[in-house]
């Protein structure tokens, strides 16, 4: 497997993902909010629920995934091992949450679906979120969400934010975001087959009837989509899908769309001077700045303010439930 010494995630993130993240920040105190709640309210909790629910990988403990986990943290020079745990959960999926202390969950049906390869891709899409900084606002867009389903108007100053149009960006973003973990992937794998074969098992994949799946003919799905696509009222359709539609915002672009990103992404220049050792190289970069000093006092109001947000979110979910 090819290896990027000093790879910096400007060199495989998607401009797409660049513009969406550009969108989010144009809200006025995103900035802060983004770059300073998720410690407060969010990851803590997060990581004792891992620890206490989840099996954590190790040398000792699923060794073989382990492994691979490893070689994938040193192809794309992530210099801080995330936390990896696996998930008794059968759906196929995994998901990397975290800054301060990252973490990466494979649930166990996708182990159970892909073969190491596919395994190694998987972990690979996750780390290149990580590596793109993406998890702090992936973070901060599932409490954003969570926020607005239970409280309808919210108050402290966020209301405003949460009611306008930031939900829509933020599951724009989202979409985005997985085209450049998408391209993470195939740089370790060296081999846009096995990206795309992964695709495919995700999409729709059965252990018991995997020998009936044809790449081939997902990839034709793809171009018979794409030809769709051209039409406007099928891109009125398919925005109305992305966007709650079908009754829930979808947090990935569809499948075969990514497998024709991926498909262009191979046959560019820049893939292939990546390839070469020709690629920006690691230096301040990420999807969320750190806090500087300067605005330290508005930082501990932002933190009482979240903490007084998040009482009453408590409050009224209480309350739902005593009623139920």
């Amino acid at each position: 497997m090819p290896t990027y010494p000093g790879l910096s995630s400007e060199a495989f993130r998607h401009p797409l993902d660049r513009q969406a993240e550009q969108a989010l920040r144009s809200v006025p105190g995103f900035n802060l909010l983004a770059r300073n709640f998720v410690k407060y309210v969010y990851e803590r909790p997060q990581r004792v629920y891992f620890l206490g629910n989840y099996i954590k990988v190790g040398p000792r403990q699923y060794s073989t995934i382990y492994g691979i986990f490893r070689e994938c943290l040193r192809d794309l020079d992530v210099t801080t091992e995330p936390e990896l745990y696996i998930s008794q959960t059968p759906t196929a999926n995994a998901y990397a949450l975290g800054r301060e202390c990252p973490s990466i969950v494979i649930n166990s049906g996708l182990l159970d679906l892909l073969n190491e390869a596919e395994i190694r891709t998987a972990i690979a899409h996750e780390l290149g979120h990580i590596k793109c900084e993406h998890t702090v606002l992936i973070q901060m867009a599932i409490w954003a969400m969570g926020a607005a389903q239970f409280l309808g108007d919210l108050t402290l100053g966020l209301g405003n934010v949460l009611s306008s149009g930031l939900i829509f960006a933020f599951y724009e973003w989202l979409r985005k975001a997985e085209l450049s973990a998408d391209r993470a992937a195939l740089l370790v794998m060296d081999d846009l087959r096995v990206v795309m074969q992964t695709m495919m098992k995700l999409s729709g994949g059965s252990h018991k009837y995997a020998h009936e799946c044809n790449l081939d003919e997902f990839i034709r799905q793809s171009e018979t989509y794409l030809e769709l696509n051209r039409d406007g009222l099928n891109q009125l359709y398919k925005f109305l899908i992305y966007n709650g539609g079908q009754g829930a915002f979808l947090t990935h672009p569809f499948s075969v769309e990514r497998l024709h990103y991926l498909r262009e992404w191979s046959a560019s220049a820049e893939y292939r001077q990546i390839r070469q050792g020709n690629y920006p190289r690691s230096g301040a970069e990420g999807a969320v700045d750190a806090p500087t000093t300067e605005n330290e006092s508005e930082i501990e109001a932002l933190r009482r303010q979240v903490e007084e947000l998040q009482t009453e979110i408590d409050r009224v979910r209480g309350d739902r439930e005593s009623q139920n």
